[in-house]
């Protein structure tokens, strides 16, 4: 996000920045929480996830160095639409929206940065959504599957039931579990209770790469 800055407003967002370090299991913000600030994650491992309709808890993602989260708060103050919780010790730089607008207030042209800032993001969630929107269902849950398996630090392994990818992708069960059984049936993946082992990543690869079934 921050790459897409102009020179004066990377410059006015690190220097109105102000660290935030977490130990594991610190909660930075819960679901329904008044945000008024971006957070970027300068080191460690923060998990972001929500509550269903029923109460249970569903891991979207983990976030590592580089990442950001939060962003729409920097924008529009508002709810957060999810936790985020350290798994490991973490340090975070923090952006308030009070004091980017005070920035605004001294030098006018932050504006200009700030809405094009803005329209870089709206673009990027608008291809992530003609994603979930065209592209077939294998390819999405390919793509996630190996997504999740880089963040959470590699390996072969994914620990999360096909109800929580079903409800992660916006799917159902039924045809999360419909591919992964086309997909057992061709050793590519042995999906056990509660997780589900890679056997081929350059199929698996191939597929996410494709943009048809």
């Amino acid at each position: 996000m921050l790459a897409g800055c102009t020179p004066e407003l990377s410059e006015a967002l690190f220097r109105i920045a102000t660290e935030v370090r977490l130990e594991p299991g610190d909660v930075l913000f819960e679901q329904g929480d008044e945000g008024d600030a971006l957070f970027a994650v300068m080191e460690g491992a923060l998990e972001i996830s929500v509550l269903s309709m029923g109460g249970r808890k569903l891991t979207l993602d983990v976030l590592r160095a580089g990442a950001i989260l939060g962003e729409i708060a920097l924008f529009d103050p508002g709810e957060r639409t999810a936790t985020a919780t350290a798994l490991e010790d973490c340090l975070l730089l923090r952006i308030r929206n009070s004091d980017i607008l005070k920035e605004i207030e001294i030098d006018p042209r932050l504006a200009i940065a700030m809405y094009q800032l803005a329209g870089q993001r709206m673009r990027a969630m608008n291809r992530q959504l003609s994603d979930q929107v065209f592209l077939p269902l294998p390819v999405r849950l390919a793509r996630k599957i190996l997504y999740l398996l880089e963040v959470r630090g590699g390996g072969k392994t994914l620990t999360m039931s096909q109800s929580e990818l079903a409800d992660f992708m916006g799917t159902t069960r039924e045809a999360v579990a419909k591919t992964i059984a086309e997909w057992k049936r061709l050793d590519l993946v042995d999906p056990r209770r509660g997780a589900l082992t890679v056997s081929d990543s350059d199929a698996l690869e191939a597929i996410a790469e494709s943009d048809s079934e």
